[in-house]
């Protein structure tokens, strides 16, 4: 029996399964890119799959405390592409 993966979302802290969350990565480099795979290497956080988390989590800033980098606007822009991509769920 396989074990399901769970992580945290960090704006709401809810624990899902892994693939029903958007990963998002700091590689090694310093870049922040959206993992699509999750297999990316890099330190990783995660995000649900809604607006209103990715709302909460431009609001708070969360993401460069938990980075420890200044976040540049493009990254939001593209996460809320995939957030629309995926369909959004409220």
């Amino acid at each position: 029996m396989k074990k399901i993966v769970q992580r945290m979302c960090m704006a709401c802290n809810t624990k899902k399964d892994k693939k029903e969350l958007i990963r998002i990565v700091l590689n090694k480099s310093g870049q922040i890119e959206i993992d699509k795979t999750g297999k990316l290497s890099g330190r990783g956080a995660y995000i649900c799959n809604n607006l209103d988390c990715l709302n909460k989590l431009i609001k708070t800033k969360r993401l460069e405390k938990i980075f420890n980098i200044k976040i540049d606007e493009e990254i939001y822009k593209n996460l809320r592409g995939v957030i629309i991509e995926k369909g959004v769920k409220k």
